[in-house]
C-alpha cells in the first residue's frame, strides 16, 4: 500500500486528488460551511440597512451622515477583499476564514453599544473588513475543494447562500426590530456570526491545494490527515509541484500572461458591481417610480432576491454544459434586455415580475464571475487574485448608487436610468469574453 502511495504520491498533482473519485462527505461539509458562511456575509451586510431607520430617528441623524455610515462598510469590504484577504495565500484559507469570522462578529456585536455616528462607521468599517475577506477566502475555498466537474455548479452554489442569508435575516429583523429595538439586531448578528468559530475550528480543514502547493510545516501530515477524512490513501511524500509563484503580490497578477486577463476581470467586475448595487440600493425608490404602490414596492427586494436564488443555481448548472463565459454573458445580456424593457412596464404589477427576472439573471452572471477568478489564478496568488477582483469590483459598488442618485435627482425618466446600466452589463459580458485561458476555456 505504501509502496503504490509512493509511487503515485510523488507525481501526483493536488488537484487531482480531487478531481478524481466521488465527492466526499467531508467534501460535502466544506461546502455546507462555505455556505453558511457567505449566507452570515449577507446577513452581516444588510444589518444596518434593518436597523438605520430607527437608529436614525433615535438619533436624529441626517441622512449625509447615514450615507457615510453605509459607505463606511462598502470601503471596508473593499480594503478587507484588496488587503486582508491575499494573506489567505500565506497562512491559509481556514486561518484566514477563522479571522475573519473573528473581526465580522466582534465588529457586528460591537455596533450595539455605539455611542455616536463616530463610532458607528469606525465599527462599519472594522466589519466590512471581515466581510470583504470571508467571501475572497470562502469562495477560494469551496473553489479548491470542489473537482473541475463540478466546480462552476458547486461555487454557485456556496454564493447562493448571500441572497438567502439576506432574505431570511430580513424576516428575523422585521421581528427583532420593533420589539427590542435596533441595537437587538446588532447583538443577534454578531453573537450568530461568532458562534461558527467553533464549526470552522472543527469541520473545516485546510486546503488540500494550498498545502500541497505552498509546503507550510507539518504540510504531509495535515495532507494525509484529510485524505483520511475523504476516504483516501495515504501519501508517503508530497507529490511534485508543478508551479511554484514565489512573489504572492499584487504583481503575480499581471505576471505570466496574466496581465489582460486581469484587467478584463476587474473591468467586468466593476461593471458588474455598478449595475447591481444601483439596483439594491435604489429598488423601493425606482418601485415607486415605477408607479407600484408602496405596499407592493417594500415587496419588489424580496421578489428581486427570491429570482437571484434561482438566478444563481441556474448559472452554475448551464455553465457546466455551455461553458462559463458563454454562460456569464448571455445572463448579462439577459439581464440588459430586461432592464431596457422596463420603462414599458411602468404603472403596472408587472414591474415585479421584472424585477424577479432582473434578479434572476445579474445575480446569475455576476456569480459566474466568482468561478472565473478562481479558474484564473493559481493556487499561489488565488486568493489575491479573487480578493481583488472583488475590491476592484467594490469600487463600482460605490459608484453605482452615487450615479444613480444623481440620474433620479436629475429627474431622468425610470426607463432611461435602467437603459443606462443596461450598458454597463453589455461591457461586462464583453469583457468576459474577451478573457483567454485555458483554465476557463
Amino acid at each position: 500500500m505504501a509502496d503504490a502511495a509512493t509511487a503515485t504520491g510523488a507525481t501526483e498533482d493536488a488537484a487531482a486528488l480531487i478531481d478524481d473519485g466521488p465527492i466526499s462527505s467531508l467534501q460535502y461539509t466544506v461546502f455546507a460551511v462555505c455556505f453558511l458562511m457567505t449566507a452570515l456575509d449577507g446577513m452581516d451586510v444588510l444589518v444596518i440597512s434593518y436597523a438605520a431607520p430607527l437608529l436614525a430617528d433615535e438619533w436624529a441623524v441626517e441622512p449625509t451622515a447615514l450615507g457615510l455610515v453605509f459607505s463606511a462598510g462598502l470601503v471596508g469590504m473593499t480594503m478587507g477583499a484588496m488587503f486582508i484577504a491575499p494573506y489567505a495565500d500565506r497562512i491559509g484559507r481556514r486561518a484566514m476564514i477563522l479571522w475573519s469570522v473573528l473581526l465580522t462578529g466582534s465588529g457586528v456585536l460591537l455596533t450595539a453599544f455605539a455611542d455616536g455616528i463616530g463610532s458607528l462607521i469606525a465599527l462599519r468599517f472594522t466589519s466590512g473588513l471581515g466581510i470583504g475577506a470571508m467571501l475572497a477566502s470562502v469562495a477560494t475555498m469551496a473553489a479548491e475543494f470542489a473537482p473541475d466537474r463540478r466546480r462552476n455548479l458547486i461555487l454557485s452554489t456556496v454564493l447562493a447562500g448571500y441572497p438567502i442569508g439576506a432574505t431570511l435575516f430580513g424576516l428575523v429583523a422585521a421581528e427583532i426590530i420593533p420589539a427590542l429595538g435596533w441595537r437587538a439586531i446588532f447583538v443577534f448578528a454578531g453573537a450568530a456570526t461568532l458562534m461558527t468559530l467553533p464549526v470552522v475550528g472543527f469541520l473545516l480543514p485546510e486546503s488540500l491545494t494550498f498545502l500541497l502547493r505552498t509546503r507550510p510545516v507539518g504540510a504531509l501530515d495535515k495532507v494525509n490527515r484529510t485524505l483520511g477524512r475523504m476516504g483516501r490513501e495515504a501519501l508517503a511524500a508530497l507529490p511534485d509541484v508543478v508551479r511554484v509563484i514565489e512573489a504572492r503580490t499584487v504583481a503575480s497578477l499581471f505576471s505570466d500572461g496574466l496581465s489582460r486577463a486581469t484587467w478584463l476581470l476587474w473591468s467586468a467586475f466593476f461593471m458588474n458591481f455598478m449595475a447591481l448595487y444601483f439596483l439594491t440600493s435604489w429598488i423601493p425608490k425606482l418601485a415607486t417610480s415605477a408607479g407600484l404602490a408602496l405596499e407592493l414596492a417594500i415587496y419588489a427586494g424580496a421578489v428581486f432576491n427570491f429570482g437571484a436564488v434561482f438566478g444563481i443555481a441556474a448559472s452554475g448548472l448551464v455553465s457546466q454544459k455551455f461553458g462559463l463565459k458563454r454562460t456569464i454573458a448571455a445572463f448579462l445580456v439577459s439581464t440588459a434586455v430586461v432592464m431596457s424593457l422596463f420603462g414599458f412596464a411602468a404603472g403596472s404589477s408587472l414591474v415585479l415580475v421584472l424585477f424577479g427576472l432582473i434578479g434572476f439573471f445579474i445575480q446569475g452572471g455576476f456569480v459566474g464571475l466568482y468561478a472565473v477568478a478562481a479558474r484564473l489564478y493559481p493556487t499561489e496568488i488565488r486568493t489575491t487574485g479573487v480578493g481583488w477582483a472583488i475590491g476592484a469590483g467594490r469600487t463600482g459598488a460605490i459608484a453605482g448608487p452615487l450615479l444613480g442618485g444623481g440620474l433620479v435627482a436629475a429627474g431622468l425618466a425610470i426607463g432611461a436610468s435602467f437603459r443606462w446600466f443596461a450598458l454597463s452589463l453589455l461591457l461586462a459580458a464583453t469583457f468576459t469574453l474577451l478573457i483567454r485561458s485555458k483554465q476557463i476555456d
